[in-house]
């Protein structure tokens, strides 16, 4: 029944393509082609005329015509798939007050746990594929489910439209290939951030459910069975968040520089006191990247970018590497 949407029964379906196929029939002849009694064929051929699909003649017997389909059918469909738009958002509506009902009762509602890689790495997929607004994520080192490049829901989800906010702890550029998976999600929108250390994996879907470890699992822990939660809608979803917002504040923002290198983002303003490489350094530098990464990202010796450091200490007048940041950040070097 192909037609029903429009509103039509398989009796009617039926009698109208055999209207459009033959110009003009007599409801006896219908009734044979269409394997209906004559009374049925006349019972359809009358709703299709009410409905403006059909019309009669004036002999006798009457003969009947089809409406032009894109006259008579498409109106009808458009106004059905706009009900059928409408009864799909209440029904939505419905499930999540149904939703947020039984988590008020039942508490397994609220948080579910999940067990296993495998079982880890299809809860992300799924969450990713659903998402419709923003996904938050804490990135460390070591990966529990998903190795650094694999994650190709995030470009899926980056295409329609949502917004990425991811937070690395500086371990986390150790790992091979990471920095290049980090320009590569940069460069597809991703906007991203560094931090010496964080507290857990995390990740945060619409501001709605939550992902994170309940134990240690992957290489620090049992790289078999990592057990991880999925919290919905409640306290403990607000702390998650206000732990992410937290760290967010404090991290380095990260970006590309003109040579397509991971860098800290430039802030406004900064007046150009250091070479393009001494500014690429400093940021990895002081996003917490250490020198042997730096060195392979920057295709420099690791004595070298060493040097460098030194010189820009020396001239920031800096005891210590920390100084030295907060020197750059006062001088604009940054």
């Amino acid at each position: 029944m192909v037609l029903e949407i429009a509103g039509l029964s398989p009796e009617e379906e039926s009698v109208y393509g055999l209207l459009v196929v033959s110009g003009r029939a007599a409801a006896a002849d219908l009734a044979n082609q269409a394997g209906l009694s004559l009374g049925g064929a006349e019972g359809a051929l009358a709703s299709l005329a009410a409905k403006g699909l059909a019309s009669p003649t004036d002999g006798t017997p009457p003969l009947y015509q089809a409406a032009p389909p894109d006259v008579a059918l498409l109106p009808r469909l458009k106004r059905g798939a706009d009900a059928l738009d409408l009864a799909q958002r209440e029904t939505a509506r419905l499930i999540e007050s149904y939703r947020n009902t039984m988590r008020r009762r039942d508490a397994a509602q609220l948080l579910e746990v999940v067990t296993g890689a495998e079982a880890l790495r299809q809860q992300l997929r799924q969450i990713q594929s659903t998402v419709r607004e923003e996904m938050v994520w804490f990135c460390k080192a070591q990966y529990v489910a998903m190795p650094s490049g694999s994650n190709t829901d995030e470009f899926d989800a980056l295409a329609r439209g949502v917004r990425y906010r991811v937070l690395y702890e500086t371990a986390f550029f150790d790992d091979d290939g990471a920095i290049d998976n980090v320009v590569a999600g940069v460069r597809a929108g991703e906007v991203a951030r560094a931090v010496p250390h964080l507290p857990l994996r995390l990740a945060i879907a619409d501001r709605a459910v939550a992902v994170f470890p309940l134990v240690a699992g992957g290489p620090q822990g049992s790289p078999a069975e990592p057990t991880t939660a999925l919290v919905r809608d409640s306290n403990l979803l607000a702390a998650l968040l206000a732990l992410f917002e937290r760290y967010w504040e404090d991290a380095v923002p990260l970006g590309i520089d003109d040579s397509g290198e991971l860098a800290g983002a430039d802030g406004p303003g900064r007046p150009d006191a250091l070479t393009a490489t001494d500014r690429r350094l400093l940021a990895l530098l002081v996003a917490g990247v250490a020198d042997k990464a730096i060195a392979s990202q920057m295709r420099l010796s690791r004595r070298t970018v060493q040097r460098r450091i030194q010189g820009m200490m020396e001239r920031a007048n800096a005891a210590t590497r920390m100084q030295l940041a907060w020197q750059a950040s006062r001088r604009g070097w940054l």
